[in-house]
């Protein structure tokens, strides 16, 4: 991509090789017109010599220039670009910028989710930049275009992602997402795959999709491929595609254990949500020498889990909380009631420099009173929110609350739980946290509370009939996809 600040652009130039077999997807012959939406520095536009490129970087822009001086280089936002020109192309390359939400905002923003609007994509407020510039690429294509660009793996689970695949499938003949296990950008966190979408102004009820562990140079998109019927992809899974790296075998049997009657979804079992927000961690948080020492009274002081780290297995105890006061961990949320009286010593502490600091924190000034943490609940279990080998759920018999890092259980009422713990750590309810779940980056694994309702609860009769080394090697893949391995 583009720009030298790749964090605030979401630039990242595209290897050589990878950009040249996307050139070759899509270019028919030297007379097609290519468009390269976020040319950067001009790496896609080297390869074609009728083809045009947008750039909003104005050093970027100058350097695609002097790199593709037969090539027409329009500098500014590519959103804005899109909604006024007049020109249409016969296919499209390249490596949209991957922006998230939090800095995709304000006019640009808020321009393309227009554009994509009125095409019949419309995208929530937590869409990358990413999705909707393929959107707003394909209305620039002449009836029958093709289009190849990097995009993000998120493309195989992201709920932003499944507007563009509608739209894609809604639009194009054939879409083919290719998965690629080993890294594009070995310095990039984010894994990346590729995308073909040809035959613009036709529709598919399929998506094809293909594995790879690694990339290799091709001038086709791979002809080997799993058809993903659009029903199925809604329906059974989800609108992700996270299960189609696995085996068949280990598919269809997930998919078996999913619709018996037995079978359970958690959100069915609990409510999953975060824990609290306190704006200004380490002013509320003390340790319990800080405490005694400050003379805040006991009633104030709630024991908190601060990450998924400080979490056992299976139980959460009083013994364990000891060890943390022992330890004299940071681990005693400062719990002040919106109403009522605040002791002295309380008082005393929320007038120290800190808490003069911390009631400027934005979550701080917002509520009132500044220094009462709202939502600061005592839930019946914890789940990690981002793990290691596997997500943990642990039963709180220690009356702890805590924070956003960890996810809070609250069983529903009448729900029975003697089997929960159990069938959590069976190998079959571990694929499905991997499969509803998500890569995070260094090996994680992400579980968002909608990810963690959808984790899929065998009863135990279930996990007897399964073929264990089906369950296990599906396990192993999605954990090397993930590359947890790599990361120890």
């Amino acid at each position: 991509m583009k720009s030298p600040d790749h964090k605030e652009t979401g630039a990242y130039y595209t290897p050589d090789a990878v950009a040249e077999s996307l050139l070759k997807w899509v270019i028919t012959n030297q007379n097609d017109r290519l468009i390269d939406p976020s040319c950067g520095d001009g790496r896609f536009l080297l390869e074609h010599r009728n083809c045009v490129g947008i750039e909003q970087d104005d050093a970027a822009a100058k350097l695609a220039i002097e790199r593709a001086p037969w090539a027409l280089v329009h500098e500014g936002d590519f959103f804005s670009w899109a909604t006024n020109t007049p020109e249409r192309f016969d296919c499209a390359a390249g490596n949209p910028p991957f922006i998230r939400y939090q800095t995709f905002k304000g006019e640009i923003r808020q321009t393309a989710l227009n554009l994509c609007a009125k095409v019949g994509a419309k995208f929530n407020g937590l869409a990358s930049s990413w999705a909707p510039f393929l959107v707003a690429t394909a209305t620039l294509l002449q009836p029958g275009g093709r289009m190849a660009f990097v995009v993000p793996a998120e493309i195989g689970h992201a709920p932003y992602s499944a507007p563009l695949i509608e739209y894609l499938a809604a639009n194009f003949a054939t879409v083919h997402i290719v998965a690629v296990r080993e890294k594009l950008f070995p310095n990039l966190s984010e894994d990346c795959w590729l995308l073909y979408a040809g035959g613009f102004g036709q529709q598919t009820r399929e998506i094809r999709f293909t594995a790879l562990s690694k990339f290799k140079p091709m001038a086709t998109p791979p002809k080997t491929f799993i058809s993903v019927p659009l029903d199925d992809w809604r329906s059974t899974w989800g609108k992700r595609l996270r299960p189609f790296l696995i085996q068949s075998d280990a598919r269809d049997l997930y998919r078996a254990a999913i619709f018996e009657k037995e079978a359970q979804r958690f959100e069915n079992i609990a409510n999953i949500g975060i824990g609290y927000v306190t704006g200004a961690n380490s002013f509320f948080h003390l340790r319990p020498s800080e405490a005694i020492q400050l003379g805040i009274p006991k009633q104030f002081l709630h024991p908190t889990v601060r990450n998924g780290r400080a979490l056992p297995a299976r139980h959460l105890t009083t013994q364990t909380v000891e060890k943390w006061h022992r330890d004299d961990e940071q681990v005693l949320l400062l719990k002040i009631p919106k109403t009522g009286n605040v002791p002295a010593s309380v008082a005393r502490y929320l007038d120290t420099e800190a808490g003069h600091t911390a009631r400027l924190a934005y979550k701080c000034r917002v509520r009132d009173p500044w220094y009462s943490v709202p939502d600061v609940r005592t839930p019946d279990f914890f789940l990690s929110y981002m793990s290691g080998l596997s997500a943990n759920l642990v039963r709180n018999d220690a009356g702890c609350t805590c924070t956003n890092s960890v996810h809070s259980v609250q069983v529903r009422e009448g729900v029975d739980i003697s089997f929960l713990l159990d069938a959590w750590e069976s190998p079959f309810t571990k694929l499905s946290c991997e499969l509803e779940g998500h890569p995070l980056g260094g090996g994680m694994l992400k579980l968002e509370p909608r990810e963690a309702g959808q984790v899929a609860l065998p009863s135990q009769s279930l996990i007897e009939r399964f073929n264990p080394e089906i369950v296990d090697e599906a396990l192993s893949t999605l954990r090397q996809w993930r590359h947890y391995a790599a990361a120890q």
